[in-house]
């Protein structure tokens, strides 16, 4: 289950691989064999919910803005810890560490080797991958049942994958999917036999990852964050990413090197396919390994 200390682990885990340039992806999987990640620790929930007078949604988002701020100054977040707030700066953090998932340039795969219910799905909404065991396995949000609603991003990123409708039917009635249900909605990215689930989720984290680490970042960011504001925003999003990126080292020495061999050829290498399938394969056109 998945509790603070597991979140602590979790935050750690992703802030070393965002900052290490020779970390290019991580795959998380379960260690019960037939469970990615069950549900949150409701003993830490229901505790969490406790001591507090009734409040309302306005309160409620008043607390939780608090708390994002308290979190970035790390004096304060000790002292607050250590009162009734602790939860509520731990849920914070939670969502930081899964907003940071989406910011990285490093590749995050699910591999999904059994069933994934509430924050084990949320976690692996997360992810840029998700690859899932064939089987009697379910992934699905499911708080509903406890009276409760997704607390870890459920409610936001599972639309984001499947459209509104799939996605609110499923949250309201608090049933999980099938691995072929989750298939075919775009729940998850592949179905596999389970005794496949990690190597195939090592081998699509390799392929992806070895492409640019910082234009991996600056991709997701567009289109993770980009994406949802408006069409003139995101425009002007994307514009600000593809600016740091066209003026690196890195894209700069590729571009020259495609020009020349534009020059010397008389012909564009990424509209002959063998040079197009070798680059596809090597996460580059030419050169030496990305930055």
């Amino acid at each position: 289950m998945f509790d603070p200390e597991m979140s602590k682990q979790l935050k750690e885990l992703v802030d070393r691989a965002d900052r290490d340039p020779d970390i290019r992806a991580v795959v998380f999987t379960g260690t019960h064999p037939d469970r990615f990640l069950s549900h949150s620790d409701v003993r830490w929930l229901q505790k969490g919910g406790t001591g507090f007078p009734p409040i309302n949604t306005r309160v409620a988002k008043l607390a939780t803005r608090t708390a994002r701020l308290i979190n970035r100054v790390p004096v304060v977040r000790t002292l607050a810890g250590m009162t009734r707030l602790k939860t509520l700066l731990q849920l914070d953090g939670f969502h930081a560490t899964f907003l940071k998932m989406n910011a990285s340039g490093t590749i995050f795969v699910a591999a999904l080797n059994g069933s994934a219910l509430a924050v084990g799905a949320e976690l692996a909404f997360a992810c840029d991958l998700r690859i899932m065991a064939d089987g009697e396995h379910a992934i699905g949000l499911t708080e509903v049942l406890l009276a409760l609603t997704p607390g870890g991003g459920g409610s936001q990123r599972l639309p984001r994958l499947i459209g509104t409708q799939q996605a609110l039917l499923s949250i309201l009635e608090g049933r999980p999917f099938t691995p072929a249900e989750a298939l075919s909605l775009g729940v998850v990215d592949e179905v596999v036999p389970q005794e496949k689930v990690l190597a195939r989720s090592i081998e699509r984290a390799k392929y992806l990852s070895l492409r640019s680490k910082k234009s991996l970042g600056a991709i997701k960011r567009s289109i993770y964050f980009g994406s949802t504001l408006s069409l003139e925003d995101g425009l002007q999003f994307e514009h600000a990413e593809f600016l740091v990126r066209d003026q690196s080292k890195e894209a700069q020495g590729r571009m020259l090197a495609y020009i020349a061999t534009t020059d010397a050829t008389g012909e564009l290498p990424l509209l002959n396919r063998e040079t197009y399938t070798r680059a596809l394969a090597a996460g580059r056109l030419g050169g030496s390994p990305s930055e």
